[in-house]
C-alpha cells in the first residue's frame, strides 16, 4: 500500500475554528509518516508461505513419483479417453486444462512443452495455443508474486551499489529484456519466472511481457501437437527440436532483436545527450 487518506473534521471543538468555519481537512499519508508502532510489517511466516507452498508441492510431486507419468507414452495410451472427455464436457474442458497448466507452471513441474502439445492435440492449434498462453502466464505470475513477496524486497534492500545499478538498468528496460527472454528460450522457463522478482520488475510489465513473449513458441508447439494423432499412429514421437530449426529459430531471433531496439535507442540517445 503506497499511502492512504485521512479525513479530519475541524469545528467548534477544534482550537482556532468557530462553527462558521466548520470544514474538512484532508491529508494523504504514506507508511513512512506513521509512528513506528503503527507500521506493522508482514510477518516472516506470511511472506514465506506462498513460496513455501510452491516448493512443498514440487517436492511432493517427485516424492510420489508423479513425474514418471509425464511423458508421451502416457498421452498416447490415454489419448482416446482424453478426446472423449473433452468432447463430453464442452466449456469445462478448456477451463480444467488452463487450471492444470497454471498449477504445473506455478509449482515449476516438468512437462510444460508436453502440456502445450496436449493442448494442440485436444483443442486444435489456435485454441490450444491460446489456452496454453493463458495458463502459462497465470502460472508464471503466481511464481513471480510468491518470489517477490518472500525475497524480492529484502534482497533489493541488502543489494550492494554495483548490484543495485544492475537491477536499476534491468528494471528500466524490463519489458524489452523480458520479451527477449520469452521469445528465445535461452534459459529455463522457471528461472525466467523468478529472477525478475529479485530485480523489482513491476507486475504489470512482467505479465504483459510474458503473455506476448510466449505467443510465437506456443503456437509452434500447439501446431506440432495438432498432429500428434498421426505421430502416435506411426509409432513415433514428436520432434521437440522444432524451435531449433532455422525456419523457426531465425524469425524468433529477429523478433528478439526488434524488442531490443528501444533499449539500444535509449542508450544511444543517453550518450548523445551526455
Amino acid at each position: 500500500m503506497s499511502g492512504f487518506t485521512v479525513l479530519s473534521v475541524c469545528g467548534a471543538s477544534s482550537p482556532g475554528y468557530t462553527r462558521a468555519e466548520f470544514r474538512w481537512k484532508i491529508k494523504t499519508l504514506s507508511p513512512a509518516d506513521l509512528p513506528p508502532e503503527t507500521a506493522t510489517p508482514a510477518s516472516p511466516l506470511l511472506r514465506w508461505l506462498p513460496l513455501g507452498c510452491l516448493v512443498a508441492g514440487l517436492a511432493a510431486f517427485f516424492a510420489f513419483g508423479l513425474d514418471e507419468y509425464v511423458n508421451f507414452d502416457t498421452l498416447a495410451r490415454h489419448r482416446a479417453d482424453l478426446l472423449r472427455w473433452v468432447e463430453a464436457h464442452g466449456v469445462l474442458a478448456p477451463l480444467v486444462y488452463i487450471g492444470g497448466y497454471i498449477l504445473a507452471i506455478a509449482f515449476s513441474l516438468p512437462g510444460g512443452v508436453l502440456l502445450t502439445l496436449t493442448g494442440g492435440f485436444l483443442f486444435g492449434p489456435v485454441f490450444g495455443a491460446l489456452f496454453a498462453i493463458v495458463g502459462a502466464t497465470g502460472g508464471a505470475t503466481a511464481v513471480f508474486l510468491a518470489a517477490k513477496t518472500a525475497l524480492g524486497d529484502r534482497l533489493r534492500a541488502r543489494a550492494g551499489t554495483a548490484l543495485q545499478r544492475m537491477q536499476d538498468g534491468f528494471r528500466r528496460d524490463a519489458f524489452s529484456y523480458l520479451l527477449v527472454l520469452r521469445l528465445v528460450p535461452l534459459f529455463p522457463f522457471f528461472l525466467v519466472n523468478i529472477v525478475p522478482a529479485f530485480a523489482g520488475v513491476p507486475t504489470r510489465t512482467y505479465v504483459l511481457a510474458t503473455f506476448i513473449g510466449i505467443i510465437p513458441g506456443t503456437f509452434v508447439f500447439a501446431s506440432v501437437g495438432n498432429g500428434l494423432g498421426a505421430v502416435f499412429d506411426s509409432g513415433q514421437t514428436p520432434d521437440l527440436g522444432v524451435l531449433a530449426k532455422p525456419q523457426i529459430l531465425l524469425p524468433l531471433i529477429g523478433l528478439a532483436l526488434l524488442a531490443l531496439i528501444p533499449v539500444v535507442y535509449r542508450r544511444w540517445k543517453g550518450r548523445s545527450d551526455g
